[in-house]
């Protein structure tokens, strides 16, 4: 049986145009579903970028500058850590030594701040060149030793990480062009390579500008500053004419040798650190940043070496005023030239100005204490006072007011104030109240504590068979420690020492008897 084109065509099933339409239809709804597709993420992706458009408005708005910075700051680290992003552009902060030229040059606090704080993060270890020079130094006992300074030599670089993100510091030579440039000679400083000028590039991812102006660079300071404070020579400076000689300060005194009753102690340790820690308190209570001590007492009760004591806790150096050759005028120089962190100390103030009281100038006679908080009770000023000595009135009681509280007290921060006088009676009230001596401090007799501090100071001991005879004695006797320290340093024999003691007490006990 023959078939026809057509019938064999139509034996397949379907008509042979009929197929193709089919395939044609099938090529057409895979597209559409790909067109649909696409649309859903245009769409999506616009409704994820309108959110973001509105969630970072909404942040700008509402979250503090300082949560936006951070958040910023942690999204750079993760990238970071996971590498992406590929190369990143990166800033470079230059650090000269000096800012402008000719006259008008002056220091970059920032270069020698850096200098400092490189010093002390710096390891050999993981260096391949390092610059090192030692300076001549003095511990806190007045003993000479080096202090050892590290630097980058020029060409050289180091990494410090802060807050998880890495900084690049490296050391440029500067070339002198000029030849007529001054030189900058710190042979031995640290950070300088001999008498070599340079100058240091501090590098970072461009997107960390922010935390490198705002956190990183005053971070750096404010380390460099702990770091010269710790170790920094400490000076007791003389006032001579308008100006002061300083010489170094070496007193070993400190609070764990000093010889006074140990909650006295306490509280003054507690009262200086309170005082150190609150710059940004005296900033927001608009007052200066100054606290005032009165020392008071017998002579011989450790007055000289309690601000010696302060000096060495604080790391503060001293300047010692001596009034006797000081005009009023005067003094509105002298305290300018003074510097941050500083104790100033005017000794025997009853005897160098017209400070004493009104009424004990008049009459010679002893008038209640001024105002103010007393640590201790004043058993001491039962004693009979001398005559009145002859007093140098160059400094006025109104130029020594103004010197400690008025306008001119502004010219420098951190500063204490501390009087000395053996009698506190005669002192001006004007002179007493808060706001100049904040503080009163009685220094007196010997208790037995302070027995016990001397004892361990000279011979390292904390008990022996004569302590009970000798505290019962100190309860009977007033006797500074001044004498007591006398008493002990004749010998380097404990048993003979304490025994040479407990004489010297028992005669001061017959001799207080016949008096009586």
């Amino acid at each position: 049986m023959a078939f026809s084109d057509d019938d064999g065509a139509a034996s397949n099933g379907f008509p042979a145009g009929r197929s193709v339409s089919g395939r044609g239809n099938s090529s057409t709804s895979a597209n559409d579903k790909a067109a649909d597709a696409y649309r859903k993420a245009l769409s999506t992706a616009a409704s994820a970028a309108a959110y973001a458009v509105l969630a970072r408005s909404m942040a700008r708005e509402l979250l503090p500058d300082e949560l936006r910075a951070a958040a910023r700051w942690g999204a750079s680290v993760f990238r970071a850590r996971l590498g992406w992003g590929g190369a990143r552009e990166r800033r470079t902060l230059v650090v000269r030594s000096q800012t402008g030229g000719g006259s008008g040059s002056e220091e970059n606090l920032l270069f020698d701040a850096a200098r400092t704080y490189l010093s002390s993060r710096l390891d050999p270890r993981d260096m391949r060149r390092l610059g090192l020079t030692l300076c001549k130094s003095r511990d806190d006992t007045g003993r000479r030793s080096w202090r050892k300074r590290l630097f980058i030599e020029p060409e050289d670089s180091t990494i410090d990480v802060f807050d998880g993100v890495q900084f690049t510091w490296t050391s440029v030579e500067k070339s002198n062009g000029s030849g007529g440039e001054k030189k900058k000679a710190n042979a031995g400083e640290s950070g300088t390579g001999g008498d070599r000028e340079f100058m240091l590039m501090l590098s970072f991812d461009a997107e960390l500008t922010e935390l490198a102006m705002e956190r990183y660079v005053p971070f750096v300071m404010t380390a460099a500053e702990e770091t010269e404070l710790r170790e920094r020579s400490l000076k007791i400076c003389l006032n001579e004419g308008r100006s002061w000689f300083g010489l170094n300060h070496h007193h070993p005194a400190t609070f764990d040798t000093l010889a006074m009753d140990p909650t006295l102690k306490q509280s003054i340790v507690a009262d200086l650190d309170l005082f150190a820690n609150r710059r940004d308190h005296y900033r927001r209570i608009g007052k200066a940043w100054k606290r005032g001590y009165l020392l008071y007492g017998p002579p011989g009760t450790g007055k000289s070496s309690l601000v010696a004591a302060m000096a060495n806790h604080l790391r503060y150096n001293i300047y010692d005023l001596d009034l006797s050759h000081v005009e009023s005028t005067m003094l509105r120089w002298l305290l300018p030239n003074m510097h941050d962190r500083s104790i100033l100390v005017i000794e025997d103030i009853d005897c160098c100005c017209d400070a004493m009281s009104r009424a004990v100038d008049g009459k010679g006679s002893k008038t209640p204490a001024g105002t103010g908080e007393d640590n201790s009770s004043d058993s001491s000023e039962s004693l009979a006072l001398p005559p009145l000595p002859k007093r140098n009135t160059e400094v006025t009681l109104f130029a020594l007011l103004n010197f400690i509280d008025g306008l001119w007290s502004t010219s420098c921060e951190e500063r204490i104030i501390v009087f000395t006088t053996n009698y506190k009676d005669r002192l001006d009230p004007a002179l007493l109240r808060p706001g100049r001596m904040d503080m009163h401090i009685y220094m007196g007799f010997c208790c037995w504590e302070a027995f016990k501090t001397l004892a361990r100071n000279y011979f390292v001991v904390d008990d022996h068979p004569l302590f009970p005879e000798i505290q019962e004695l100190l309860a009977a006797v007033q006797v500074t420690p001044a004498e007591v320290s006398e008493m002990l340093l004749r010998t380097n024999d404990p048993d003979v020492a304490l025994r040479g003691l407990a004489e010297f007490l028992k005669e001061k006990k017959q001799g207080q008897i016949k008096k009586a």
